[in-house]
């Protein structure tokens, strides 16, 4: 049984890198002392601050669980060296809404990486799924709940995404 790979971005791997980081060798040893901390106070059945520093715990030690996963499933992919005319993971594609004449740029990225606001969206998600494989003058058709969204593709590339 293989692995299942998860793509991201050389900048996503980082963030996930970095506060998995953090977590171990800041948040953690905080989290440590504050149960220590909470102990000295006495009856732990009344003790609220244990109880939301083993709280804490938990939160740090699920979230260390998750990011050590991701990072070790990570299938790191540089856009920068992906040579595609087509719309695959770590493309920057310009598309022109059919329907308003209004030019949207999406990057598609890690599941990890999405962030709608920047125009960053995860490779799983509808509209990026439609994109797939798509050249230039392709038509990309994107079934949303508030209805169908026709585009054209005006310009694929592949750049750094921070």
């Amino acid at each position: 049984m293989t692995e299942q790979k998860i793509p991201m971005t050389p900048a996503g791997y980082a963030r996930l890198r970095a506060e998995l980081k953090q977590i171990k060798e800041v948040d953690r040893p905080e989290n440590v002392r504050d149960i220590e901390t909470a102990l000295g106070h006495g009856d732990l059945r009344e003790n609220a601050e244990y109880h939301a520093a083993k709280e804490r715990q938990a939160q740090l030690d699920a979230r260390m669980r998750y990011l050590d996963s991701r990072i070790g499933m990570a299938q790191v992919i540089d856009p920068e060296t992906v040579r595609e005319d087509k719309v695959t993971f770590g493309a920057t594609v310009t598309m022109l809404d059919v329907e308003n004449d209004q030019k949207v740029v999406y990057r598609i990225v890690g599941e990890d990486e999405s962030d709608a606001d920047k125009g960053k969206i995860s490779l799983g998600a509808p509209i990026a799924r439609a994109m797939l494989g798509k050249r230039v003058g392709d038509e990309v058709l994107v079934k949303l709940p508030k209805g169908d969204r026709e585009y054209e593709v005006v310009r694929v590339e592949y750049k750094a995404i921070s």
